[in-house]
C-alpha cells in the first residue's frame, strides 16, 4: 500500500465517533479477549442495515455487541435480530451491549450454540440480512447457510474478509485464508448473487441475492 493510500485508509477508518455504548462494549471484549469489528466497520454496518431495509436479520458471531448494536441502529424499529454464539459470555456481554443502547428485548433473539448445529434449523428464505464474523473453520459452510437464508433483495455480509489482509499474498495458504478465499470465488461465480468486497477494516465482503 502507497503511504497515499494507507493516510486515506487511517484517516477513512478513524472518521467515525463512537459513544459510551459501543465504548463500553469495545472495553468488555478486551476483558473478554475478543476483539470486536473496528469503528469503520462498525459505522458501514449501520449504514448497509439502514439501505437494506431489512425486517428480518441473523447474526453469526455476536462478539460483544458491537456489530449487533450497529447493525441494529440501522434497522427499522419492527426488525427482529437473531444472533448466534458458542460462548455464553460472549452472547452475555452482546445483551449488556443492547441493553445499554435502548434496544427492545422483542428486536433480538440470542441463540447459545455451534453455529453448524443452530443453522440448519433456520427457514430458508426467511432473513433480509445476514451477517458473519466467526472462526475460518466454518466460514464456507456459514457462508453457504446464509446464500440459503437470503431473501431475493437479501444482503449478505463477512467480515474480516481479507483474512487480516493475508488473501492477496499469494504465498500465503494458512486454512484460513484459503477458506476466506474459497468463500469469494463462491459468491463471485453464484449465479443468483452480486458482490464486491471493500477494504474497510480487514476487508468486507457483500453479496446481494438476485435470484
Amino acid at each position: 500500500m502507497s503511504a497515499d493510500k494507507q493516510s486515506s485508509w487511517s484517516y477513512t477508518e478513524a472518521l467515525p465517533v463512537e459513544d459510551e455504548v459501543l465504548t463500553r462494549a469495545r472495553e468488555r471484549g478486551h476483558e473478554l479477549g475478543v476483539s470486536p469489528v473496528g469503528s469503520g466497520t462498525a459505522a458501514l454496518l449501520t449504514v448497509l442495515a439502514a439501505s437494506s431495509k431489512a425486517r428480518t436479520a441473523v447474526e453469526i458471531g455476536s462478539g460483544v455487541g458491537v456489530s449487533g448494536v450497529s447493525l441494529l441502529r440501522g434497522l427499522g424499529p419492527q426488525a427482529v435480530f437473531t444472533s448466534i454464539d458458542i460462548d455464553v459470555d460472549h452472547l452475555n456481554a452482546a445483551r449488556e451491549a443492547y441493553l445499554e443502547a435502548g434496544i427492545a428485548p422483542n428486536r433480538t433473539r440470542t441463540i447459545c450454540g455451534r453455529a453448524r448445529d443452530v443453522l440448519p434449523r433456520l427457514t430458508d428464505a426467511a432473513y433480509d440480512l445476514v451477517f458473519i464474523d466467526a472462526d475460518k473453520a466454518g466460514l464456507v459452510d456459514y457462508v453457504e447457510h446464509g446464500v440459503r437464508l437470503l431473501r431475493r433483495g437479501g444482503t449478505l455480509l463477512v467480515n474480516d474478509a481479507l483474512d487480516e489482509d493475508r488473501v492477496p499474498q499469494p504465498a500465503v495458504r494458512q486454512p484460513s485464508t484459503a477458506a476466506a478465499r474459497q468463500v469469494g470465488r463462491f459468491l463471485r461465480e453464484h449465479e443468483g448473487l452480486v458482490s464486491a468486497t471493500v477494504p474497510t477494516g480487514t476487508g468486507l465482503l457483500m453479496a446481494v441475492r438476485t435470484a
